[in-house]
């Protein structure tokens, strides 16, 4: 992986309690370019107004919050202000397919994942929202 000047001015919230993952998706991420914020408890999620991520990475599982991330996904795409911020859903979890559906995620990653792929999916999820509001 390199750094991709198109990455520059985007900015990810990761929200991951476990702090090995969490640490390794900062360092992947700001080499490829982006402005990172990370979160072990979700908390920053009642802050995305003052954040504005471009895309968030969100656990589903969050054992330091008490608040599980699909509850969080939730309520990111229920409301209007917030509902156009990608989201993507990390979990070990078998039915992760089902609970992004449920959640109205936009993409999930099954753990342990492919750092290439959870890239991949990054980029092209920040390319398709900025698209879609491009036309709005």
């Amino acid at each position: 992986m390199c750094m991709n000047d198109a990455n520059a001015q985007k900015k990810l919230l990761i929200i991951e309690d476990d702090t090995d993952i969490l640490s390794i998706l900062d360092y992947i991420f700001q080499e490829e370019g982006y402005k990172v914020v990370l979160s072990e408890t979700g908390v920053e999620a009642k802050h995305l107004a003052e954040i504005k991520p471009d895309l968030i990475l969100l656990d589903l599982r969050l054992t330091t919050f008490g608040r599980e991330g699909v509850e969080i996904c939730a309520c990111i795409k229920s409301q209007a202000a917030t509902q156009h911020i990608p989201v993507i859903l990390l979990s070990a979890e078998a039915d992760i397919k089902e609970v992004c559906r449920e959640c109205g995620a936009n993409d999930y990653l099954s753990k342990p994942f492919d750092i290439e792929q959870l890239a991949q999916k990054v980029k092209d999820l920040i390319l398709l929202s900025q698209n879609h509001t491009a036309f709005i």
